[in-house]
C-alpha cells in the first residue's frame, strides 16, 4: 500500500486533502494530523483534547467501513510514488492492475501517484473498480485521476487497517519506506496469524532479491524468524505470475476454510445428537 505515502513527489494543483477538505497554497498546514497526535504534549492539555481526538479517529473507520464494505474480492498493490510513466515498473504495475481487474478483484491503492497510479490506470483500463485510500501528507500529492473510489485519511493507522480488511492479497512493487511498512506489516499479520492466510507477491527480482536473500541467511540463521517464514514472501518479475500466484493462493485457503468449516459443523451436529440408549 500502495501506497506508498513513503515517498514525497507532488502533484501540483492536485491540492492537500485534510479528511473532506481540500487546501492549496498558503492554506496548507504546517503539520499533519498524524504529527500532531503523535507530538509529545506538555503539560495535561492532552487530557481535554486527546479524548475529542478518538471521535475523530472512529469516524475515519466508519467511514472506511461503509465506503469499503460492498467493494468484494479485493488486492492492494504497493509501489513507490516516485516511479516515472516511462519506467518499466509503471509498466509491470499496469498490467498487474489490468490482470486483477480480469480475474475478478478491485483494486487498493494507496490513491497517489506512481505505482499507485499505475496498478489503479491498469484496473479502470480493464474495466475493473480502482479503489484509492489516500492520506494527508505535509506535501501536495492528490489522488490519481484513475481511482474512481477514493477515500482520503488522517490518520495511517485507518488507513492501514483498510488495506488489510478488504483485501485478499498484497502484491508489492519496488518500493521506499512506506512500502517496506506495508509489506511487513502484512507479513507479520500473516506470521502471527492475526489474518487466515494472505498471499503476498514480490515483484521485482532485482529489487526485492537481496532482500529476501538476507532474510533466509541472516535473519533464519539468528533465528529471528522461522525457515518456513520466507515462503510466505511469492518473489517474481512476471506481472502474470504474481496475479495467478494470488489468484491460486486464495482458491486454495478459500477451499481450506470451507473444508475446515464443513467439519466443524459436523463435529457440532455429532455433539448435539441424542446418544442412543
Amino acid at each position: 500500500m500502495s501506497n506508498s505515502s513513503d515517498e514525497g513527489v507532488a502533484q501540483r494543483g492536485a491540492g492537500y486533502r485534510k479528511g473532506p477538505v481540500l487546501l492549496r497554497g498558503r492554506q496548507i498546514p504546517q503539520q499533519t494530523t498524524d504529527q500532531r497526535l503523535l507530538t509529545r504534549s506538555e503539560g495535561a492539555d492532552w487530557v481535554h483534547t486527546d479524548p475529542w481526538r478518538v471521535m475523530r479517529i472512529q469516524s475515519e473507520f466508519v467511514e472506511g467501513f461503509g465506503a469499503l464494505a460492498e467493494v468484494g474480492p479485493a488486492v492492494s498493490v504497493f509501489g513507490s510514488a516516485r516511479t516515472p510513466r516511462d519506467h518499466d515498473d509503471y509498466a509491470r504495475a499496469v498490467k498487474v492492475g489490468r490482470l486483477l481487474a480480469e480475474a475478478g478483484y478491485a483494486v487498493i491503492t494507496g490513491g497517489g501517484p506512481g505505482i499507485m497510479e499505475a496498478a489503479n490506470r491498469g484496473a479502470v483500463e480493464a474495466g475493473g473498480l480502482s479503489v484509492g485510500l489516500g492520506i494527508e501528507l505535509p506535501f501536495e500529492q492528490g489522488m490519481n485521476e484513475y481511482v474512481n473510489l477514493g477515500i482520503n485519511f488522517r490518520y495511517f493507522f485507518a488507513r492501514k487497517t483498510m488495506f488489510v480488511k478488504y483485501a485478499q492479497g498484497f502484491v508489492v512493487m519496488p518500493g521506499g519506506f512506506g512500502t517496506f511498512d506495508e509489506l511487513f506489516e502484512a507479513l507479520t499479520l500473516v506470521q502471527t496469524h492475526k489474518v487466515t492466510g494472505f498471499p503476498l507477491a514480490l515483484v521485482g527480482r532485482d529489487y526485492w532479491g537481496g532482500l529476501l536473500d538476507w532474510i533466509r541467511s541472516t535473519v533464519v540463521d539468528r533465528g529471528m524468524v522461522s525457515e518456513a517464514d520466507p515462503d510466505l514472501l511469492h518473489l517474481t518479475d512476471d506481472p502474470a505470475e504474481a496475479v495467478a500466484y494470488v489468484h491460486e493462493r486464495n482458491a486454495a485457503l478459500l477451499a481450506e476454510e470451507q473444508e475446515a468449516t464443513e467439519e466443524l459443523e459436523r463435529a457440532q451436529a455429532a455433539a448435539a445428537a441424542p446418544s442412543e440408549p
